[in-house]
């Protein structure tokens, strides 16, 4: 995990950052000494501001404290990957945390918080837009559906929709993407275990934001705010409340 471990050491040497240690609590990681705050899931909840790019906007010492902990998350997952993830997953629960099956349709990677959707295979453009809707800046849109094997995700109105919005990717269990053309040439990351040219009707009778089973044996349950990380090796999955500790694994 060479990459990230120098990207962060550099980052953890700047001024703003030995600041931001003060009165905090920290872990020696690999000689490096690091706020365990900074690797919280509620750090990538900043990206749903307008100004989680502009530290010069933020006002007061809570939000600049807040960026510092969110660009220094940023800055790990941006050089890590499915495969480190899972490995750290593993060495803490003895599960790795892999979707199997799902693979980048344009060989892009995404990761953020997740938000749920859980429709019939049939219902194509109905509860994925109320998905959409529900997304905020940097989440990952989750949806499974169930049902004869039919595009869920529209493609080109979909993907050019979620990217405007600043969705960080869709990743689609069950279910298929169609209008390849266009997704395998386009920005926005989707996941899928297959693509189809057929697709069902906009329904929009699913639900959205509800915990999701896609697994009985290990149970895997996906609840909204869990985190996922996709790229050309495969998606994984992590539950909020072992991502902290997933990320200071990433470490040793």
């Amino acid at each position: 995990m060479g990459k990230s471990k120098l990207s962060a050491k550099s980052l953890l040497n700047e001024i703003s950052y030995k600041k931001h240690l003060k009165n905090k609590k920290t872990i020696l990681v690999n000689d490096l000494r690091v706020c365990k705050e900074d690797f919280e899931i509620k750090n990538l909840d900043i990206l749903e501001s307008e100004n989680s790019q502009k530290t010069e906007k933020i006002k007061g010492k809570k939000q600049i404290k807040e960026e510092i902990g969110f660009e220094n998350l940023k800055n790990l997952l941006d050089n890590t990957s499915s495969c480190q993830i899972s490995d750290a997953l593993n060495k803490l629960t003895r599960r790795d945390g892999v979707l199997k099956g799902l693979k980048s349709v344009n060989n892009k990677t995404a990761y953020g918080r997740v938000v749920t959707v859980e429709s019939s295979s049939d219902d194509w453009g109905g509860t994925s837009l109320l998905g959409i809707d529900a997304c905020k800046k940097g989440n990952i849109l989750f949806i499974k559906t169930s049902g004869p094997s039919s595009a869920v995700w529209g493609g080109e109105l979909t993907s050019t929709c979620s990217g405007e919005k600043g969705i960080a990717g869709t990743v689609i269990w069950g279910g298929a993407t169609r209008d390849i053309n266009f997704v395998s040439e386009n920005n926005y990351p989707v996941f899928a275990k297959e693509t189809i040219p057929n697709a069902g009707n906009a329904l929009g009778l699913g639900k959205v934001n509800i915990p999701i089973k896609i697994s009985e044996s290990p149970d895997i349950i996906i609840k909204n705010g869990d985190f996922i990380f996709g790229d050309k090796s495969g998606v994984v999955h992590v539950p909020q409340e072992l991502f902290c500790d997933v990320m200071i694994k990433l470490w040793k």
